[in-house]
């Protein structure tokens, strides 16, 4: 993996593990943040009663998931030369939806993912105390960690330095990714 992308980080994880807490405090400190592109899916697809939802048309919402990193990502590419940029989850993490849910990767997504994409991963470990559902994010403790564990081996599989980030105080948790790129 060689045509790594070196100013592109990934936040990733289970739900409820800080991640947005860390991208909110990187904004602030003047650092290019990617928006996930699956919370956006399903407040669009409530608000149109569409059914390209994970607790509706698991496929049809994978699908649309794979289409929206894939596009947030090639523009990023094409219009930002930022000197390091976060991205909210990246595009595996569709992958590690589509396999947990038995869902078919199809070869040419497979040929896309063949390509270093991110320099690194910074991946946030389950957190019982911080953790919360709410309209979007359904999942049990349980799936959460589940998701963790699966996220974790996607990214390991492809060949990219994951590095988990502390439990800590999103300061210290901020000054360890800064510190890790």
């Amino acid at each position: 993996m060689d045509n790594r992308n070196n100013n592109y980080f990934v936040l990733t994880g289970g739900p409820g593990t800080g991640k947005t807490t860390i991208l909110e405090n990187l904004k602030n400190k003047n650092y290019l943040c990617i928006p996930e592109v699956a919370r956006e899916i399903i407040k669009d697809q409530v608000q149109k009663r569409g059914s390209a939802l994970p607790w509706a048309n698991k496929e049809e919402y994978a699908q649309m998931m794979w289409q929206e990193s894939v596009r947030s990502y090639q523009e990023t590419v094409e219009n930002n030369t930022a000197e390091n940029i976060f991205f909210d989850r990246g595009i595996l993490d569709t992958i590690c939806y589509m396999e947990m849910e038995n869902l078919a990767v199809h070869d040419e997504q497979e040929k896309y993912l063949m390509t270093s994409l991110y320099r690194r991963i910074f991946i946030l470990p389950p957190w019982k105390e911080i953790y919360v559902t709410d309209e979007e994010r359904k999942q049990s403790w349980e799936e959460a960690l589940n998701t963790y564990d699966a996220m974790r081996k996607v990214y390991d599989r492809y060949g990219y330095d994951v590095l988990e980030v502390p439990k800590e105080d999103v300061e210290k948790r901020v000054e360890f990714i800064l510190r890790n790129i």
